[in-house]
């Protein structure tokens, strides 16, 4: 585990300038967008309905429908930047592999036939999460119709909670597909065996070094972003105790300034995760395939116990 996680932030910190150079242009691209979606078209002002106690079942409704819109639209953006960071940074640590060192416009022509795929694959499992939990979450919608809504409620969670972890489990044996698909030129169905093949017998060892990494991420994240939005609520007028209770207005002030902190904080989380990722995927090739033997090969090492000759 400290192998990997070393691994990845050795790698942005030897190539750092393909490496920030990759991130920082793709959140700066994303955060654009989205700050132009936020302030211009996609409007917050329905959300205060969600803090008035008199609001009738509609508005609530209303706002609640508003919410959600916003978030898939904010979300989608934010995917779409991820996985263009995940494929460029993805050539670039398989590269690192081998000491060999990669240009932004290299890591972009080996990427760029994939990343459609890439796109695809990360919305099937997308589309395969959404549909674990409605399946789990349905006979307690349907009983809450039938018999009552205690015990719809009952089933409902209780649902939710096997649904969460069905998915949970199958995103992880899934979590080795988006390496597979861009240094395999595999197709998505052969990328998602590809993945399940790799992480079989060692679930819990892929899921606690991705859940690290992950948490990792989220504080280092945190740290940067935590601040820029208190900036930003400062600056833009109302004070940071305005902005938690006003429910967040967001003005061009609070915008821009907000998303300079996700900026930064993309440019650092990014390489991290996507570094972890493919050093697991080239790990567990190690362990299964003997793709140790061939890295050193490829890198014009002499693997430990061959000859010279030959």
């Amino acid at each position: 585990m400290g192998e990997i996680l070393d691994g990845a932030v050795s790698t942005m910190r030897t190539h750092w300038r393909t490496v920030l150079g990759i991130s920082l242009t793709v959140a700066v691209l994303t955060e654009i967008v989205v700050v132009l979606l936020q302030g211009l078209v996609l409007d917050n002002s329905g959300t205060d309905v969600l803090d008035d106690p008199s609001a009738t079942l509609d508005e609530l409704t209303a706002a609640m429908g508003d919410a959600l819109l916003n978030s898939g639209v904010v979300f989608l953006v934010t995917l779409v930047g991820t996985v263009a960071a995940t494929a460029l940074l993805t050539t670039v640590t398989s590269r690192a592999v081998l000491g060999k060192p990669v240009t932004t416009g290299e890591a972009w022509r080996d990427a760029r036939p994939q990343i459609v795929k890439l796109f695809g694959l990360i919305c099937l499992l997308l589309l395969i999460t959404a549909g674990i939990v409605t399946v789990g979450a349905l006979p307690g919608f349907l009983v809450a119709l039938a018999a009552g809504s205690e015990v719809g409620a009952a089933l409902t969670v209780l649902g939710l909670i096997g649904a969460g972890v069905a998915a949970l489990w199958l995103m992880i044996r899934l979590s080795l597909a988006s390496p597979a698909l861009m240094l395999e030129k595999q197709g998505i169905v052969k990328a998602m065996s590809r993945s399940a093949k790799l992480v079989r017998g060692s679930w819990w060892r892929v899921f606690g070094i991705q859940l690290l990494a992950t948490i990792i991420a989220n504080v280092v994240a945190s740290i940067i972003v935590i601040p820029f939005t208190f900036l930003a609520a400062t600056v833009g007028g109302d004070g940071a105790s305005g902005f938690l209770n006003s429910g967040g207005d967001m003005g061009w002030t609070f915008l821009v300034i907000s998303g300079i902190g996700s900026v930064i904080g993309a440019m650092i989380t990014f390489p991290i995760t996507a570094g972890v990722t493919v050093l697991l995927y080239v790990d567990q090739r190690i362990r299964r395939e003997a793709l140790d033997l061939e890295l050193a090969r490829a890198a014009g090492v002499q693997a430990p116990g061959t000859t010279s000759g030959g």
